[in-house]
């Protein structure tokens, strides 16, 4: 008769987490000092394989709906001027706006990595990460902003949303993650120390 009566109670405490309830990976590590958030813009090409880049795909392969989309192109904007693929500290994610679950998908990755930790700092899992730069469906995060805004290619002078904007350019077919020079590195709290 005891054992029937601790079944219910060993099934709560085992029970997983309503949907939609994600933790925080971050939470477990609120007790180091956590990095200042900041963004490294890139300068040149450079196609070396960055440990931090290697660790970001296979976290996102192990906790976020997509398919890895690639890291590496040289891009340069002008001289000394390049997009973070050029250092090859950026990932391409592919999610599809058109698709709901993408979207969600997409949605509570941007919430996470934006999300405060239990100690209350903001942005918490981007910056123990070493995340910089989000754009996802004509919205774009950089480091030091409080909050998504628009992003700029999908948008005429007067803030109207452009029509035929190609959907790879408004990166509506994949999320762009950039990483800061430290979090491409592998130099960051998240990836030395977390272990879920």
């Amino acid at each position: 008769m005891r054992r029937l009566l601790l079944l219910p109670i060993v099934v709560l405490l085992i029970a997983p987490a309503p949907a939609g309830a994600r933790a925080n990976p971050a939470d477990a590590l609120a007790h180091l000092p956590i990095e200042a958030s900041v963004y490294d813009p890139a300068t040149r090409c450079s196609a070396r394989t960055r440990p931090g880049m290697v660790k970001l795909q296979r976290w996102l392969e192990d906790n976020v709906r997509g398919v890895f989309w690639g890291s590496y192109r040289c891009e340069m904007w002008g001289e000394h001027e390049a997009s973070l693929h050029a250092e090859n500290r950026a990932i391409d994610w592919h999610l599809d706006a058109a698709l709901r679950a993408d979207r969600r998908a997409a949605r509570d990755l941007v919430e996470l990595l934006l999300a405060a930790d239990a100690a209350g700092s903001e942005q918490a899992l981007a910056r123990r990460m070493g995340v910089e730069e989000l754009i996802w469906d004509c919205a774009y995060w950089a480091a030091g902003m409080a909050e998504l805004k628009p992003y700029a290619p999908c948008y005429a002078r007067r803030g109207r949303l452009r029509s035929n904007v190609n959907r790879t350019v408004a990166h509506r077919d994949h999320i762009h993650i950039g990483m800061t020079k430290a979090g491409a590195g592998a130099r960051t709290s998240f990836w030395r120390f977390h272990t879920g």
